[in-house]
């Protein structure tokens, strides 16, 4: 079911500004993971009033309807923290058991919990939960009711069907709506299979695969207008003119005078001064007369030079010396002498920028100087990301409990679309249950064009990603395994969601793995949607010791210097290799492109040349 909430911090440090609110933010990504299909309604932040508070709640719940409101902040024992007192007056009903079941699981987590003060309760169809201040705190009290708050609004709207059917799936007289369940089910581990049954498939192999797919399912791009301040890191869609010659008028490129060339060496009386932004004077310029003018000034009419001041000497000036009025020149100037004439940068109507260009910050001062405030684009991909695996917690939800991991991928990757200039969107992490997969990845597609997974997809009794993929979205993996280490059970899928072709790249678990999957895999089918003009080759370098080939072709982290003559070198100095070591990948500069091991060559001996993806440089985009 899908219901809105509204989230308020109480707190005057970030009501004034003083203090970022953390809090809010936090809560309104963990609601987001627990009921993907709810809305925040509203966001807001007031200090430590008691009318404020008041004034606020009465407002989300009468006016604006919300289905349930959060409160962070104000639950203490400080003589600012009235959060509870106001709550308390605006509640029609009193939930008592709601706020002793968090302090009962807080106090599990530190004593101190036992100082909360916090109210929960309902103001008509409304539903109030009071929340700590602390971003740590408030995710983790939330996390202990947060999966109770469905039924409480069905009960609060009165919605007969859904309250009966929760109290069944309670008694165990029913499991629950079997549309929402996946066809995957979960069967005796001894009969799993012991082989996947996906054929092993080369790198290049895959790359034409998802290439073909793109062409098949004809993924055409859109367009949108966006303006130039906010185009950084966006694809042109279309060639862009200039509007208007740079410079638009003649301009001085010196400090300096301008003259008549023909007038030659000489003294001249200085009759005006123009600065870069003055209209030019109203009159002609005379036979022994000179301007002072600035660079970037219009040159006045009459004056076809400029000569720079280092080039002049003073005569006379006033009696203040606050102007020149004599001033000689030392040089014969020439026409056109140190003046940009009308469109020497960019003629008018000229194309400044083509298609498939990707916008830097020099591009949006070119399009800024001749006037241009707008642009086509292409729309960047909808990309949504789900991590799998009972053994993630996510981070900022309180103490890494026992048994459990934090996620790193999902920020891992969020950060690569980020610096390659594409938006990720955090969908959840969906635990080894084919049934919240098939929840997760519904919501997932119903948002994003394209979704990465990380996790399930080798052949662990847990690994049901391509099972639910396959049987519950009748989804064609493309391929499912690839010949490369890392990344062996790396998988690209397609399928029809709600009419819309939907792409899906199931990448591995392993930090590392998922990683140098995405920038082999995902990254180029990303730019090849948004027709992105191609990036840099693959840079070659110089090992500095042999290197044992695997049975697989090998992707290995290496560090780049330079030896005396300026060759490029890998260095072997980002220690293990092994697939979960994701700070071997943070060391490196590059991935080294090996081969796998033959019957003629089981080694490559120091010295050689080989292919290598380099990592630091976000401009270097790998065509295979």
């Amino acid at each position: 079911m899908a219901f809105t909430f509204g989230i308020l911090t109480i707190s005057d440090s970030c009501s004034s500004g003083e203090k970022e609110d953390h809090s809010g933010p936090a809560l309104c990504a963990l609601v987001k993971e627990f009921y993907p299909q709810s809305k925040i309604l509203l966001l807001d932040c007031i200090p430590d009033d008691y009318e404020a508070i008041k004034a606020k709640l009465i407002e989300w719940c009468d006016v604006k309807k919300c289905n349930v409101v959060l409160t962070t902040g104000g639950t203490g024992f400080a003589p600012r923290d009235v959060t509870p007192e106001a709550t308390r007056d605006v509640l029609d009903k009193l939930a008592p058991a709601v706020t002793q079941h968090i302090n009962h699981m807080s106090m599990q987590v530190t004593p101190m919990a036992m100082l909360s003060r916090a109210v929960c309760g309902v103001r008509k169809q409304t539903l109030i939960l009071n929340l700590p201040g602390s971003k740590k705190a408030s995710v983790e009290c939330f996390g202990f009711v947060g999966k109770t708050l469905k039924h409480a609004v069905e009960l609060m709207l009165d919605r007969k069907a859904e309250v009966v059917k929760a109290h069944q799936i309670v008694q165990g007289t029913i499991v629950g709506d079997d549309t929402e369940k996946s066809k995957v089910k979960l069967g005796c581990v001894a009969l799993r299979n012991r082989k996947s049954p996906y054929p092993m498939v080369s790198v290049e192999e895959a790359q034409e695969i998802m290439s073909d797919c793109d062409n098949m399912y004809r993924f055409e791009p859109e367009q949108c207008i966006v303006k130039i301040e906010d185009s950084l890191g966006r694809t042109l869609a279309t060639t862009v003119r200039s509007n208007v010659p740079l410079p638009p008028f003649p301009a001085s490129t010196k400090d300096g005078y301008a003259v008549i060339a023909a007038d030659g060496p000489g003294i001249r009386k200085v009759v005006e001064v123009i600065a870069a932004g003055d209209l030019p004077a109203q009159f002609t310029l005379k036979s022994g007369e000179i301007i002072r003018i600035s660079t970037g000034a219009p040159l006045p009419n009459g004056a076809d030079a400029v000569v720079q001041v280092e080039d002049t000497e003073l005569v006379k000036a006033s009696d203040d010396n606050m102007k020149e009025l004599e001033v000689k020149i030392n040089v014969s100037p020439s026409v056109g002498l140190d003046i940009r004439p009308i469109g020497s940068d960019i003629p008018v109507d000229e194309d400044i920028l083509h298609q498939g260009t990707i916008i830097t910050p020099a591009h949006i001062g070119i399009m800024a100087a001749v006037g241009i405030t707008e642009i086509d684009v292409y729309v960047r991909r909808s990309v949504g990301i789900i991590s799998s695996g009972n053994e993630l917690q996510r981070l900022g939800c309180g103490q890494l409990q026992s048994g459990k991991i934090f996620d790193s991928n999902k920020l891992t990757l969020l950060s690569l679309l980020e610096q390659h200039n594409f938006k990720g969107y955090d969908c959840g992490i969906a635990r080894d249950d084919p049934d919240d997969i098939k929840q997760k990845i519904s919501a997932a597609l119903a948002k994003h064009d394209t979704l990465i997974t990380t996790g399930g997809v080798s052949m662990g009794e847990f690994d049901l990603i391509k099972q639910v993929l396959v049987q519950d979205f009748n989804a064609s993996i493309h391929f499912g395994r690839v010949d490369m280490k890392p990344g062996k059970p790396t998988t690209f899928a397609t399928c029809e969601f709600k009419g819309k072709w939907k792409c899906v790249f199931a990448l591995p678990g392993n930090p590392v793995s998922a990683s140098v999957t995405f920038l082999l895999f995902v990254l180029p089918f990303l730019r090849r949607y948004n027709v992105l003009q191609e990036g840099r080759q693959m840079i070659d370098l110089i090992l500095d010791k042999d290197v044992n080939l695997d049975v697989r072709p090998e992707y290995m982290r290496v560090k780049i210097s330079s030896d005396k003559n300026g060759r490029k070198l890998a260095q072997f100095a980002t220690a293990n290799q092994i697939s979960s070591r994701l700070n071997s990948l943070a060391e490196a500069d590059a991935l080294l492109v090996l081969p796998s091991k033959s019957a003629v060559c089981s080694k490559l001996l120091k010295g050689a040349i080989v292919k290598a993806i380099p990592l630091r440089n976000r401009e270097f985009y790998v065509k295979y």
